[in-house]
């Protein structure tokens, strides 16, 4: 079976019998079959190319280090783990990735840990923190997500918040997320930066009363499932202060934004200015280019403590010759291509060309981000910020039929999200601007800017009038359950169960 290849619905049918039910795809309704990328570009079965702007795994680019890889398994005769001083073609990956990483980091961040992936990197930070803490108590922001596992999912409110019937892990607490745009603390706050902060405080008094300790704050540099969040500057010092005078740690998680992706700087977390040095920072996804790699840095202090247990740290593959040979690849593709500089020149480009649509189009409520990590929030009304769901899976699916991949997230799923691969140009960024501007012209259009859900829109192929809602439900959900609907985050506030049950019939 292994060497066959199938028809796409030969595909799905397999996957359907074998895969589990919970893995979702994306665009489940009609899904791509991929069998082919380079650059910022995708390719089906037909050899059609679908535009990238959303790998953020393929982070240089697609197959960027496919020549160092080769080059590399020819010289490596054998792989091996890390309890070996091993090496390949008489150099030390290892020792060289670690150096590598840390010349691009604060001096105090001196020590690494291999690891496999951005969940077992952040489930190892949570067990430093609190072998070096004595404490077991985790603060983390809403809507945050940080990994699959067991230990990642308690401090994920992004997935426990869909688990009505589940309790929050008594050691967890969820801080308000430092969203300017739709938070309590918005860009018209004297101070958001103190007021969000002022609120992670407070969370700690509480704990406190209660008899807990505070082991770890964990925050994403820049908050990516939660909507493309940029924490107002200033916030991260003044949390960490809090946080260490209750005797925690600071957990940067740079598994979605590191790597030089925001453009001005090569770590998210050096957005907030270089008075902010996180203690443990957690890195996965671009380090090895969609390889299976990632790495948990940290302080000699934190790294001693952790040894002090008398439990041995030990990783099967994390830290292998070839893992570290591919992580050494992506970061000399970084620096020779330049791709920090190009996410902060075509990341400024891209954020211009969308300001100026926000200016043209009543759907668009906000624009935020910094490099090639920028989210487009849709709103169906800007005093209200009544979330535009519906609409941002219209131009989701428009756009694939137009063969460009862009996704929506955010706890509303509103928020058009970019985070393609590094490589991506100027060119790319006003091709995507375009086909988004024809796409909510037509839908303002349709919707006669008064975004009323009965008003009709005109379907060109038969000239039939149907509601907007129910043109949308029918066109991408049709095959979805109204469980689907609750499960995965679509919240349309204005659509009773029973009419889309009635729908579905």
């Amino acid at each position: 079976m292994s060497a066959e290849r199938f028809e796409k619905k030969e595909t799905i049918d397999l996957r359907k019998k074998y895969i589990g039910p919970s893995c979702k795809i994306f665009f489940s309704h009609d899904p791509i079959k991929i069998v082919g990328a380079k650059g910022q570009y995708m390719y089906d079965e037909k050899g059609q190319h679908y535009l990238d702007c959303i790998n953020n795994v393929a982070h240089g680019k697609h197959t960027c280090t496919s020549v160092y890889t080769q080059s590399t398994l020819k010289e490596s005769s054998q792989n091996s783990n890390s309890i070996f001083l091993f090496s390949v073609g008489h150099c030390h990956p290892d020792v060289v990735k670690a150096g590598r990483l840390q010349a691009t980091l604060p001096d105090k961040l001196a020590v690494c840990y291999f690891v496999n992936s951005g969940s077992e990197a952040n489930d190892l930070a949570l067990r430093l923190a609190r072998q070096y803490t004595g404490h077991k108590d985790i603060i983390t922001l809403e809507n945050a997500y940080h990994g699959h596992v067991s230990s990642l999912i308690d401090i994920s409110p992004y997935k426990f918040h869909q688990l009505s019937d589940t309790e929050q892990n008594q050691f967890v607490h969820v801080a308000s997320s430092p969203d300017v745009y739709r938070g309590k603390h918005r860009a018209d706050h004297p101070d958001p930066a103190s007021a969000y902060a002022d609120e992670v405080k407070d969370i700690i008094n509480k704990a406190h009363k209660k008899g807990g300790k505070i082991a770890a704050f964990i925050a994403e540099s820049l908050q990516s499932c939660g909507g493309q969040v940029i924490p107002p500057v200033g916030y991260f010092q003044q949390v960490a202060q809090h946080v260490r005078e209750a005797g925690g740690v600071f957990i940067a998680d740079e598994v979605q934004v590191g790597f030089g992706r925001v453009g001005s700087h090569f770590w998210a977390f050096q957005l907030q200015g270089e008075d902010f040095v996180p203690d443990i920072v957690t890195m996965g996804k671009p380090i090895g280019n969609g390889h299976p790699m990632s790495c948990v840095v940290t302080t000699k202090e934190v790294a001693e403590a952790f040894m002090s247990s008398g439990m041995e740290y030990f990783n099967t593959f994390g830290g292998n010759p070839v893992s570290c040979a591919i992580g050494l690849a992506v970061l000399d593709v970084i620096e020779k291509e330049d791709l920090q500089g190009n996410a902060l020149r075509v990341g400024q480009y891209l954020t211009s060309l969308l300001e100026k649509q926000k200016e043209k189009h009543l759907l668009i409520g906000d624009i935020r981000g910094r490099g090639l990590f920028v989210g487009v929030e849709l709103v169906r009304d800007r005093l209200k910020l009544t979330p535009a769901t519906a609409e941002a899976q219209e131009v989701i699916y428009r756009l694939k039929e137009q063969h460009i991949l862009l996704s929506a997230d955010g706890p509303h799923r509103n928020v058009l999200k970019f985070k393609p691969p590094m490589c991506f140009t100027t060119e790319d960024a006003e091709l995507v601007v375009e086909k988004i501007d024809v796409i909510l012209t037509e839908l303002e259009e349709a919707l006669d800017l008064k975004l009323n859900n009965t008003l009709a829109v005109e379907n060109e192929s038969n000239k039939r009038k149907v509601s907007l809602t129910l043109l949308i439900i029918k066109k991408y959900f049709f095959n979805e359950s109204v469980h689907d609907f609750a499960v995965t985050g679509f919240h349309f506030d204005f659509i009773s169960l029973q009419f889309l049950r009635e729908a579905a019939d």
